[in-house]
């Protein structure tokens, strides 16, 4: 019997701002208490939701922008989503991004200045395959853990890909995140490589980063 709650998959909209907001942060904690926006932000909990919101709906298309990414929803509320992208310029979009989110939150200039020191360590770890589709920022809301939505948004993000005519995928995740892996190979995901650095363990408390491919 299946128990899963009936779901909808759909593009993402501005108005997801801050469900997307949301994601980005949790997706970027993966297994940990603390992930990359909580190190880089230094600010409450609140604070890291709202810059993270505006990172989704700000000008500059990076790889947090609203634009990229699709929902599942249930019973109409937004319950899980991922993003996808074939042109990995939008990742080089992420500092206008932030400075953007900043500005709107009145953040200074000397503040705004220390957000990529802190964050730099990521770049030890970054592993990624040219040609090859990207998913990133996948976050499901507790309640809905263990019903198949991510399954499903990560099916979906296949067939655009292959419909933009991408012949793979691939998605990274922190070493040591084994739901998040354990979900990646039922969705068909091997193992491509891991690339770990002293820096990125000291400020994570993980060793590095996994990346798995899927041919699709």
């Amino acid at each position: 019997m299946n128990d899963n709650p009936p779901f909808t998959i759909r593009p993402a909209r501005e108005s997801d701002a801050a469900f997307l907001g949301w994601v980005i942060l949790e997706a970027a904690r993966g297994h940990l208490a603390r992930g990359w926006f909580d190190v880089v932000l230094e600010r409450d909990v609140a604070f890291r939701l709202a810059f993270c919101a505006k990172l989704v709906a700000a000008s500059a298309r990076s790889w947090w922008h609203w634009s990229l990414f699709t929902v599942a929803e249930v019973d109409g509320t937004p319950a899980s989503a991922l993003c996808g992208f074939g042109d990995e310029s939008v990742y080089g979009a992420s500092s206008e991004a932030m400075a953007e989110a900043a500005a709107a939150l009145d953040v200074s200039d000397e503040e705004l200045g220390q957000y990529w020191p802190r964050g730099s360590f990521i770049l030890s770890c970054t592993t990624s395959e040219p040609g090859a589709w990207t998913v990133e920022n996948v976050a499901t809301l507790p309640r809905y853990r263990g019903h198949g939505l991510v399954q499903a948004l990560l099916a979906h993000e296949f067939a655009r890909a292959r419909a933009a005519g991408y012949p793979r995928a691939q998605i990274s995740f922190l070493i040591g995140n084994e739901p998040a892996e354990r979900a990646y190979a039922r969705a068909g995901f091997v193992f491509a490589e891991e690339k770990t650095a002293p820096e990125f363990e000291a400020a994570m408390g993980a060793p590095g980063l996994r990346r798995l491919v899927k041919e699709i």
